[in-house]
């Protein structure tokens, strides 16, 4: 595999970053966004995941997410550092180019957001616990330090890996010989697009959460509290 390209491993390189890489950071960007919801919404698909028994969950995080993803990683780092530059300025204005230009570039981001990423969460995790590392008020405390320093990386590591999907699904139907011809590529380019804004969308809406919950319940007892406060006062006749 390292010697030489191969049809088999480009192969399974496009297909395991749409299943189960591609279909894990749809699910992931939209279980984040429960944070919209609240912080109990949010900590309960934590501690949903934390109640599977530990063989399941250990064969889901590192059988069909961790593995998949380190070797879409690896060996698309391999495949970028073997590409070629363009023979001439003219070449760089093709569609496919541009593409592919932005995918390199979207997949080095992306896998060096991810390094971080999974080092400060599911690593610190296993080592210090879900409830100092990855449950609401944690995140909340996270995303605002430094400045909002990692607030900014996470926006543009999301933005990275949605474009680097967006963009892969496209290559997986012309891989895979899936769109053939130029309109049925044209309309999966379209529709990548509108996938790109999608993820982008609601992986900044999961970072919201952590700072403005719309969609969560009010506070029933402060509620309660107004009502006292603002009723008017009855008086009790005695007879």
């Amino acid at each position: 595999m390292a010697g030489r390209e191969s049809y088999f491993w480009h192969k399974l390189h496009s297909l395991t970053g749409i299943i189960p890489v591609g279909f894990y950071m749809v699910q992931h960007l939209t279980l984040n966004s429960f944070a919209l919801v609240g912080e109990d919404a949010y900590n309960g698909v934590i501690h949903f995941f934390e109640g599977l028994p530990s063989h399941l969950l250990l064969f889901l995080k590192y059988g069909l997410v961790w593995a998949p993803l380190i070797f879409h990683a690896v060996y698309g780092f391999m495949i970028t550092s073997r590409a070629l530059p363009f023979d001439s300025p003219a070449a760089s204005k093709y569609r496919e180019n541009k593409y592919y230009i932005w995918q390199r570039i979207s997949g080095i981001v992306a896998m060096l957001f991810l390094i971080y990423h999974m080092i400060s969460t599911s690593v610190a995790a296993s080592l210090r616990g879900a409830e100092s590392t990855i449950l609401y008020d944690n995140w909340a405390s996270k995303l605002s330090s430094f400045g909002y320093l990692i607030l900014a990386i996470y926006i543009i590591g999301i933005t990275a890996s949605s474009y680097h999907l967006a963009y892969g699904i496209w290559n997986f139907c012309i891989r895979w010989g899936i769109t053939i011809s130029e309109s049925s590529q044209r309309r999966m380019a379209n529709f990548s697009r509108g996938a790109f804004v999608a993820l982008c969308l609601l992986g900044y809406a999961a970072l919201v959460g952590f700072f403005y919950s719309p969609f969560g319940k009010k506070d029933t007892a402060v509620q309660q509290s107004a009502v006292e406060t603002t009723a008017p006062e009855t008086q009790t006749i005695r007879y």
